[in-house]
C-alpha cells in the first residue's frame, strides 16, 4: 500500500452490509473509472465487485488499497439509477453497495461484462455450401427462405445445432434481424376509456400520476396500450410493471402483438437472459419492457411513460433483504424522469386512494366492464350447522351442478396449500408441530407428508399419535389438496385442474395449464391467489370463496384490506364475457361488518370505511410506519437489541422537542413484541413499531438510529412502509 494523489483516487461501494464508502487508488496502467462503473476491489481477505460512486475524492485517506480491475469503460449504473440509490439508501435506510447490488442484474454483479450478444436469429451470406455437402445445403435453403429465423426454430423444423453451427464456423450463415410482425390495431375505446386517456395525454410532457380506478373487466390493459402508442411513436419507451410472473405470457402476448419491440424480464428467465435484456432496453433496443418486481430497476435510452397494473399487489414489496417497493421507487421514478405514471387496479391500494384524496394523483374511474359484460351477482352461505364435504356445503354442491350442467367452467378459490393445516389426535388432542419453529405442520398427501409452510422442514406423516400412541390421528382444516379430492368425489367425471404452488411451479407449466382452460371445456379450477390475478377465462361463470373469514378476523391490521382485494379479484373472473357470472362465498361469520360492507357497496365502499379506521387509529396511510425487526437464536438477545433502538429512537424525539429548540417531531415506538410467528427456523424473532406524524419526522428518528454491535447470530432490519402490519 502506498499513498496517492487524489487525481486518481476514487470511492467504492461494495456489497456488503456497511453504510460507509472506500477510498482506493487507480493504478497507473488503469484508467479512472467514471461514477457508476463496475471495478474489482480487494476488500478485506476477498475480492468483490464493487460500483464506483465518485472520482472526485479530496481527501483520501494517507494509505489506500489498489482497485484490481476496471469492468466498465462506461458507467453500467447511469446517473439516474445512481441517483435512485442514493435516494433509496436514504429512504430505506439501507447500505448503498447494497442498494447497487440489488438494482444490477446478477450477471452483472459477477462481473460479466456488458455487452450485447447477437441475437439467436441467422441469414445467409452471399457464401453457399458446396452442392455436395446435402445437408448444409438444405440448412442453408431453409434459411434463406426464412431470414432472420431463431436458432431454436431451426431444430423445430428437423436441423440439429451442431449443422447450424457448422454453417455459422463457415461462413454460410451470419448474424440476421428477427422479423418483426405487423403491429395489431386495438379495438375503439368505450366513452370511459376514452375520458381516461384523454386525461392521460393532455398532461404533456411531465410527470403526473394517474390513479386508474377500474372494475376487473373493464379494459385497464387496453388504455395502458393506447395512452402508450402516441409516445412510443415519438421515439420513446414504456415500463410495464406486472405482480407475477403468471400474469406475463397473457400481458406480454398483448403488448407484442400491438408492439412487437417488447421485452420481458421476470425470474423465470437465466441471469444471461435477464442482463442481455437489461442492455436492451438500455441502448433503445427495446419500445416496452414488461417486468416484475425488479424490472423497476432497469436502464432506458429514453423513458416516457411507466405502469404499474395491479398496483395494490403484495409482490411488489420485496419482503427481504433491501424491502422496498416497487410501486413506490416506480413512482419516484417518473417523477425524477418527468414522465406519466399509471397505476391501475381493481382494489387500490388504501395508500393510492389516500394519495388521491390528497391532490397527489388524478383519480380515474373505469365503472364498466368492456364490451358490456355484466357484472357477477354475490351470494353468501352461513356455513353455521351447515353439513359440507371437504369444505363444500351442499348448497354449494347444487350451484356447482348448475353452472357444470349448463356446460360452463367453476373456479374455486383457497388461499391455503396442502390437504390440511393441521393434523390431530383425536384421543389425546396432540397436534403435529414444527421442530424449528411456532408453527403448525401442514398435512399433504400427494406425496404424504407433513411441511412446514414457514422454513420448509419436511416429515413423514406418522401412523400413530407421538404423544399417546395411538391410531387416532386426523386431519382438522381444509387445504388445496383436501378440496381437490372431494370436489373430485361430488364431481367425478368433470375434469379438475388444481392451481398452486406445489402443481405449478414454472411459468411454462402454469401457461400450458391455462391454455387447456380455455379450449373451453367445463372444467372445475381449484387454486390458491394463483388464479385471483389479472387472468381472462372467458367460460368461468361461477366464482366460489371457500373461506372468507380468516383475514377479516386477523390482528393485523391490514388484513381486512387484503382479504376484501383477494375476494373482490377472484370475483372479478366470473362473467368476463356474455355469459352472466355468479360469485358465492362461505362464511362461518356471514354477517361480519366488513363482508357485509364489501357485497353491499363494493371495495369502494369497503375502502372508505378502512380510511376513516385506520384514520382514527393514527395508522398508515395517515401516519408513516417503519417495522424494526431482530431474530437471534437466543430471544433475549433480539429484546435486548431492540431495547436499545427503542431508546435511541426516544431521545432522537426528545431531542427535537420545541422546548429544547427543535422541531418537535412526533414519533411513537412500540414494543419491543414477540413476532406472530415467534420462533422460526430456530431463531426467535422480536419487533418494533415506530409510527410519525409525517415521513420527515419519521426519517429523523430512524436517522439518529445507531445499532449497538450485536452478537454475532442476532440478524436485525429496518422495514420503511411494511407491508405487513403486524
Amino acid at each position: 500500500m502506498q499513498s496517492t494523489p487524489p487525481a486518481r483516487v476514487i470511492q467504492v461501494a461494495v456489497p456488503r452490509p456497511l453504510h460507509s464508502v472506500y477510498d482506493y487508488m487507480v493504478p497507473d496502467e488503469l484508467d479512472v473509472p467514471e461514477p457508476g462503473a463496475r471495478v474489482e476491489v480487494p476488500f478485506g481477505r476477498s475480492r468483490t465487485i464493487g460500483i464506483c460512486t465518485s472520482n472526485q475524492v479530496t481527501s483520501p485517506h494517507a494509505k489506500l488499497k489498489a482497485i484490481t480491475a476496471l469492468l466498465d469503460t462506461t458507467p453500467l449504473v447511469n446517473a439516474e439509477l445512481m441517483e435512485l440509490a442514493h435516494w433509496m439508501t436514504r429512504y430505506y435506510h439501507y447500505p448503498l453497495g447494497e442498494v447497487l447490488s440489488t438494482i444490477l442484474p446478477v450477471a452483472a454483479r459477477r462481473g460479466q461484462a456488458a455487452e450485447l450478444k447477437p441475437a439467436d436469429c441467422w441469414q445467409t451470406t452471399a457464401n453457399a455450401p458446396a452442392e455436395r455437402a446435402r445437408k448444409q445445403t438444405e440448412l442453408y435453403a431453409y434459411i434463406q427462405a426464412h431470414p432472420g429465423i431463431s436458432g431454436e426454430a431451426v431444430v423445430e423444423a428437423g436441423f440439429t445445432r451442431a449443422l447450424l453451427r457448422k454453417l455459422i464456423n463457415q461462413g454460410h450463415i451470419e448474424p440476421g434481424i428477427p422479423p418483426l410482425p405487423t403491429p395489431q390495431t386495438g379495438p375503439a375505446p368505450n366513452a370511459e376509456q376514452q375520458h381516461a386517456l384523454d386525461a392521460i395525454s393532455a398532461r404533456g410532457d411531465g410527470f403526473t400520476a394517474f390513479l386508474l380506478d377500474g372494475i376487473t373487466g373493464s379494459g385497464k390493459t387496453e388504455v395502458y396500450l393506447q395512452a402508450m402508442a402516441p409516445i412510443i411513436a415519438s421515439g420513446r419507451q414504456a415500463l410495464v410493471l406486472v405482480p407475477e410472473i403468471g400474469l406475463t405470457p397473457q400481458t406480454v402476448g398483448r403488448f407484442q402483438a400491438r408492439f412487437p419491440r417488447t421485452g420481458v424480464l421476470h425470474s423465470d428467465l437465466t441471469d444471461v437472459a435477464r442482463y442481455q435484456t437489461w442492455l436492451r432496453c438500455q441502448n433503445g433496443e427495446l419500445d416496452v419492457l414488461v417486468g416484475t418486481r425488479s424490472a423497476v430497476f432497469t436502464p432506458f435510452k429514453s423513458l416516457g411513460i411507466v405502469v404499474v397494473d395491479e398496483e395494490h399487489d403484495s409482490s411488489y414489496k420485496q419482503q427481504e433483504g433491501l424491502r422496498y417497493s416497487a410501486r413506490d421507487i416506480a413512482v419516484k421514478r417518473a417523477h425524477e424522469l418527468k414522465v406519466p405514471l399509471v397505476l391501475g387496479s381493481a382494489t387500490p391500494a388504501l395508500e393510492s386512494l389516500h394519495n388521491a384524496r390528497q391532490g397527489r394523483y388524478q383519480h380515474l374511474h373505469l365503472t364498466e366492464r368492456a364490451g358490456g359484460a355484466a357484472l357477477p351477482s354475490y351470494h353468501v352461505i352461513d356455513m353455521r350447522g351447515e353439513t359440507q364435504t371437504d369444505g363444500i356445503s351442499n348448497p354449494l354442491v347444487h350451484v356447482i351442478k348448475r353452472h357444470l350442467s349448463a356446460g360452463n367452467q367453476v373456479l374455486v378459490f383457497l388461499n391455503r396449500r396442502g390437504f390440511a393445516p393441521t393434523l390431530l389426535c383425536s384421543a389425546c388432542g396432540w397436534q403435529a408441530q414444527c421442530s424449528d419453529c411456532d408453527a403448525k405442520l401442514t398435512m399433504h398427501t400427494r406425496p404424504p407428508q407433513l411441511v412446514c409452510h414457514h422454513c420448509g422442514l419436511r416429515f413423514q406423516t406418522p401412523a400413530t399419535c407421538d404423544a399417546c400412541g395411538q391410531a387416532a390421528l386426523m386431519p382438522v382444516g381444509i387445504g388445496t389438496q383436501r378440496s381437490e379430492a372431494g370436489l373430485a368425489k361430488l364431481f367425478p367425471e368433470v375434469p379438475i385442474y388444481r392451481i398452486d404452488r406445489d402443481t405449478t411451479r414454472s411459468n411454462t407449466a402454469l401457461e400450458a395449464r391455462f391454455d387447456t382452460i380455455n379450449q373451453g371445456a367445463s372444467c372445475i379450477m381449484i387454486g390458491t391467489q394463483m388464479l385471483a390475478k389479472g387472468h381472462h377465462f372467458p367460460d368461468v361463470t361461477l366464482v366460489v370463496v371457500l373461506n372468507a373469514d380468516a383475514g377479516f378476523l386477523s390482528p393485523d391490521f391490514r388484513a381486512p384490506e387484503r382479504t376484501a382485494q383477494i375476494i373482490v379479484q377472484v370475483a372479478g373472473r366470473a362473467g368476463r364475457a356474455e355469459k352472466p357470472g355468479e360469485v358465492w362465498i362461505q362464511s362461518f361469520q356471514p354477517d361480519s361488518p366488513a363482508l357485509t360492507q364489501l357485497i353491499s357497496e363494493g371495495y369502494a365502499g369497503f375502502a372508505e370505511k378502512a380510511l376513516a379506521e385506520r384514520q382514527l387509529a393514527g395508522l398508515p396511510p395517515w401516519n408513516p410506519m417503519a417495522m424494526l425487526r431482530a431474530e437471534a437464536t437466543a430471544g433475549e438477545d433480539a429484546v435486548r437489541f431492540l431495547n436499545t433502538c427503542k431508546q435511541q429512537l426516544t431521545a432522537a424525539r426528545i431531542t427535537s422537542d420545541p422546548a429544547a429548540g427543535g422541531a418537535g417531531p412526533s414519533v411513537s415506538v412500540f414494543g419491543p413484541v414477540a413476532a406472530p410467528l415467534a420462533r422460526q427456523a430456530n431463531r426467535t424473532r422480536y419487533q418494533l413499531m415506530v409510527l410519525a406524524d409525517n415521513r420527515q419526522h419519521l426519517h429523523h428518528a430512524l436517522d439518529h438510529l445507531q445499532p449497538p454491535r450485536s452478537p454475532g447470530n442476532l440478524r436485525w432490519s429496518i422495514d420503511v412502509d411494511p407491508y405487513d402490519g403486524l
